[in-house]
């Protein structure tokens, strides 16, 4: 058994050997119940935190996943790996306080991640639903894309694919505001890594998903073919003269699998 928890939430489980019990049958305000897995808020000590507790996907669904040639989720482990990961290498996600896994049946593996809630903040699909008809100034814009960009390329360089990347899963900090916001308070977290990869090096396909992801997610923002640019500037940290010269046939390729993604999105 794999099990990790913050010294500072063991007195809410004082029973030595029962906490890994313990904290899956927590109860709170459910969020998702999908394929074996449940995600809720709970409240321990007057803080907020939010848990996926895993309780086994079966061997249905691990068929499925395999015979469609996809990876299946069988643990809360793939995040608690790529959590710490992300966090060595700079970028912001949801602090992990509790993780634990039981089992050697991987169709019936239990397990769980405890983490802390993270407030205040907004995502970003909500942040640049209205930025069409209400656009936002311009500097304030420019940070975002610049940052995802920045994230995206981290990501990629280091050898992880999210495989949801969508700005729904980025969340803004605001607790400075919006209206003062400044490079130096910009604080982007990126969440739900439950599928994410990792790997020596990302096969094209994958970077091209994850890429093609964002560009679908972002499709109603309004954004221009300036901040497109820009995107692609940051993320390959490269003139953008050089990028289109030798990099035009993968930003189509980007570009027309998120095309693809909306048309099925929007029916």
């Amino acid at each position: 058994m794999n099990f990790y928890l913050h010294d500072r939430l063991k007195k809410y489980f004082p029973v030595p050997g029962a906490e890994f019990d313990q904290i899956m049958t927590l109860a709170g305000e459910r969020f998702r119940h999908q394929e074996g897995r449940l995600t809720q808020r709970i409240m321990l000590g007057g803080k907020s935190y939010f848990i996926k507790q895993h309780r086994g996907v079966g061997w249905k669904e691990i068929v499925k996943n395999l015979l469609q040639l996809r990876l299946p989720v069988l643990s809360a482990k793939n995040e608690w790996a790529s959590l710490n990961r992300l966090q060595a290498l700079g970028i912001a996600v949801p602090p992990v306080v509790a993780f634990g896994k039981r089992g050697l049946n991987p169709a019936r593996l239990k397990s769980f991640i405890l983490m802390e809630e993270l407030a205040p903040v907004v995502s970003l699909e909500t942040l640049c639903k209205n930025w069409r008809s209400v656009p936002p100034p311009f500097a304030f814009k420019r940070m975002l894309v610049e940052e995802v960009a920045r994230i995206a390329r981290i990501l990629h360089q280091n050898g992880i694919n999210h495989r949801d990347f969508y700005i729904c899963h980025f969340l803004l900090d605001t607790y400075h505001g919006l209206v003062d916001l400044t490079a130096k308070k910009l604080k982007l977290y990126l969440i739900d890594l439950h599928r994410a990869q990792m790997r020596r090096s990302i096969p094209e396909r994958w970077v091209i998903k994850d890429l093609a992801g964002l560009y679908f997610s972002s499709k109603d923002c309004g954004l221009t073919q300036r901040d497109l640019y820009r995107f692609m500037r940051v993320y390959q940290d490269r003139p953008l003269r050089e990028i289109i010269q030798s990099e035009k046939t993968f930003w189509q390729k980007v570009k027309k699998r998120g095309e693809q993604l909306y048309r099925d999105h929007t029916g």
